[in-house]
């Protein structure tokens, strides 16, 4: 069976009607997902996993209504959550454009939607309550210093999780101690505002729909500097130049290319902390950047 009977069951609960046919789709790297048709013929996007940590669906759901409360960008409708035994994720399904996809016009749409998106903004940088990235914990306490929330909440939390998981030798940790105590430099708080962010935007969380429309997906969302989105868009690849360009437009950048590394060493801290391996030399080298 592809949709495992504790998930079916539970979700027919929740919305009073059955489930009629399900299918196997990609769920990302942690997570299985199936498309569903319920027997009133509407179809949902489900993700399921018997092992996620406590909250992470419910904390995924609340970002999910976060970035939509915005009406800047496309994200998917929540449509039921279960988070113990079982725990799961539906949502609206989302066709996704199939061919003759404008690639300058989705380009330019997803751009500005996305300096849309962070012109959104909060009194204090962070959220209502923590989320993940991955299944790692996201701490959102809310702080009015995005240089302590960067430190503290983003670098300081990650170096305690690669600390248990024996990940971070006394060099490392030396060097990215420093650049803590150093934030100040690089950073100004008086002209930071708390942009409400997706907080995982690389290619893979991004979908385009019918329409050349842009759609985000799987968010850790929270308020903090918007550079970290763009930061890290550029980590990985995936994103046009035109997207760049048409942010810009909309949302003018200064300075962001002197603190594009410092941005990318959070998601460099969690995937050595999912992955090991080589992310380690290059959490090292963005420190020595900085740092020496």
């Amino acid at each position: 069976m592809i949709l495992p009977a504790d998930v079916r069951e539970a979700l027919a609960a929740q919305l009073g009607v059955g489930v009629a046919e399900a299918r196997a789709v990609y769920g990302g790297d942690i997570n299985q997902a199936a498309q569903v048709t319920l027997s009133d013929g509407e179809r949902l996007f489900i993700k399921w996993n018997p092992r996620s940590p406590e909250g992470m669906f419910a904390a995924e759901a609340h970002g999910l209504r976060t970035l939509a409360a915005a009406e800047a960008i496309r994200v998917p409708a929540v449509i039921a959550v279960g988070d113990d035994h079982p725990a799961y994720l539906a949502m609206a399904w989302i066709e996704e454009a199939r061919g003759g996809i404008d690639r300058r016009a989705f380009a330019e749409r997803f751009g500005r939607e996305l300096a849309a998106l962070h012109q959104a903004t909060a009194d204090q940088h962070g959220l209502a309550r923590d989320n993940y990235i991955g299944f790692i914990v996201q701490p959102n306490t809310p702080t009015a210093s995005w240089i302590e929330f960067y430190r503290e909440r983003r670098i300081g939390a990650q170096m305690d999780v690669a600390r248990r998981l024996g990940r971070l030798p006394r060099a490392r940790e030396q060097a990215l101690t420093r650049l803590q105590e150093w934030l100040d430099v690089f950073l100004d708080d008086e002209v930071i505002a708390p942009s409400l962010l997706h907080g995982d935007l690389w290619s893979g969380n991004y979908m385009v729909a019918p329409g050349d429309e842009p759609v985000l997906v799987d968010p850790a969302a929270y308020y903090g500097h918007r550079e970290v989105d763009l930061a890290m868009t550029e980590l990985f690849g995936g994103f046009p130049p035109r997207f760049y360009a048409a942010y810009d437009e909309v949302y003018p950048l200064d300075g962001y290319d002197q603190r594009r590394l410092l941005y990318q060493l959070y998601p460099l801290i969690v995937h050595l902390n999912h992955f090991g391996g080589g992310y380690g030399a290059r959490v090292d080298a963005i420190a020595r950047h900085y740092v020496g």
